[in-house]
């Protein structure tokens, strides 16, 4: 076996039968299945309803005032004052203003409401005065009634399709290309940040500890380097491969681990105001659950991110190594290393944020093609269709400007390690790494 070979098998296996490992592979997907739905399921149980008294009624808000059972009730009992709304069961009073169409409406309460619930009233409000106006101009309430529920229901059905080559057409997707997109972007956006710092703390550690120079003596630092980022590179991928099937398996646990009834009232509910990232994200799951076979081109989706999560792994684990082999002991100076490598992750992540609502923006097809950011935005284009989003020859440059960009973090990375991993007591910069790599010799 060669000497990466040793290295690489080491690496491997000592991280693998760590406990760590293990508690991290099977605790890491469970965790963000709980913050998803949970975060739904809090969401929707966490919502009081709440008794309003009415003073001040001109004749109409008694009948178009509509109380929501499970959040919002308007009550018209005659009698209640700011003195006695309380002992009388109400959380709040509203007065009324004393023209029709008025504007001066007070709330009034023994404790603050939230801002979802005062949005709320002031919508039902709204409502309330659009059917009176709808009214004055003689149009019947029945009609009125009929058409707030065809609104609920939606009166309209969007059937998306794509033109394919050749004239046919399949079906478009958008939610299931989103939750796809997003899943895979920050899936290689946290691995990268896991792994690329585990080669790190691996050189820092054999550094600090004078391993590396007993290791040298037998294999050329680059064989050293190379064979740390492969293995690791190999616990990443066995790791990853755990995720999705766990994942996968949680996903069609979803009905028992979150009922269909509180499902249905999180969406019925979740107009009162924006949801949260993680609500929306569960929201999206669940509409794309039933389709996740048949929607999607996996044999597309599946090669491309692994080619990526590998490719962006490669690119930034090489970088990491090199900084690790020039740390010391000063965790600050690992700080100031780290940000140049570390910033353009983040921005792969804010930019694949903002590439999900327009995949085919400047800003998300440069980001896509860039290896410093690629790995994340291109991951989230590509479930919208390729060649429909994606063109072929962007998807194609893509992957060779990642090959060629892990190719040259490589070739500096090994050129800086050589030099760093037996240098001692000295701060070193970037630009002094930089000339570690160009210098002739």
């Amino acid at each position: 076996m060669s000497k990466i070979g040793i290295i690489l098998q080491r690496e491997y296996l000592t991280r693998v039968r760590n406990k760590t490992f293990l508690l991290s592979t099977f605790l890491f997907p469970i965790t963000i299945m709980l913050i998803l739905f949970g975060s739904v399921f809090f969401a929707v149980n966490a919502r009081d309803s709440q008794r309003l008294a009415v003073v001040g009624d001109p004749g109409f808000y008694s009948r178009y005032l509509v109380s929501d059972s499970n959040r919002l009730v308007f009550s018209f009992e005659a009698g209640v004052d700011s003195l006695n709304f309380v002992d009388k069961g109400y959380d709040g009073i509203l007065y009324l203003p004393d023209q029709q169409n008025g504007q001066n409406y007070q709330l009034r309460s023994s404790r603050q409401f939230g801002l979802a619930t005062i949005e709320l009233i002031e919508r039902s409000l709204d409502k309330a005065l659009q059917n009176r106006m709808l009214e004055e101009r003689g149009i019947d309430q029945a009609f009125i009634d009929s058409l707030a529920a065809a609104g609920r229901s939606g009166l309209a059905r969007l059937d998306t399709r794509v033109y394919e080559d050749g004239g046919n057409t399949k079906e478009s997707n958008a939610g299931m290309a989103y939750g796809i997109g997003f899943g895979s972007g920050i899936l290689i956006y946290i691995t990268m940040f896991i792994f690329g710092s585990m080669v790190m703390r691996g050189v820092m550690e054999e550094k600090t500890n004078r391993i590396a120079e007993v290791i040298v003596s037998s294999c050329k630092p680059f064989e050293l380097m190379l064979g740390k980022i492969i293995g690791i590179a190999g616990v990443g991928l066995t790791q990853l491969l755990l995720w999705i099937g766990l994942i996968l398996v949680l996903m069609t646990a979803v009905e028992y681990v979150l009922p269909a009834e509180v499902v249905e009232m999180a969406r019925n509910n979740s107009s009162a105001m924006p949801a949260p990232a993680g609500q929306e994200m569960a929201f999206r799951i669940l509409e794309a659950r039933e389709k996740i076979v048949s929607g999607v081109n996996w044999w597309l989706i599946l090669p491309c991110f692994l080619f990526y999560f590998l490719g962006g792994y490669l690119f930034y684990a090489s970088l990491f190594a090199a900084v690790g082999s020039v740390i010391n002991e000063d965790p600050q100076e690992a700080q100031s290393l780290m940000l140049p490598i570390t910033m353009p992750i983040i921005f792969g992540f804010i930019i694949l944020s903002s590439s999900l609502e327009n995949p085919n923006s400047p800003m998300a097809v440069w980001a896509s093609l860039i290896p410093f950011t690629s790995p994340i935005v291109m991951m989230g284009r590509i479930p919208f269709g390729v060649p429909s989003t994606v063109p072929v020859w962007q998807l194609a440059l893509s992957m060779a400007l990642m090959v060629a960009g892990f190719l040259f973090t490589t070739w500096f990375a090994g050129k800086v390690y050589r030099t760093g991993i037996l240098l001692y007591g000295k701060k070193a910069s970037w630009k002094e790494m930089a000339r570690w790599a160009f210098r002739k010799g």
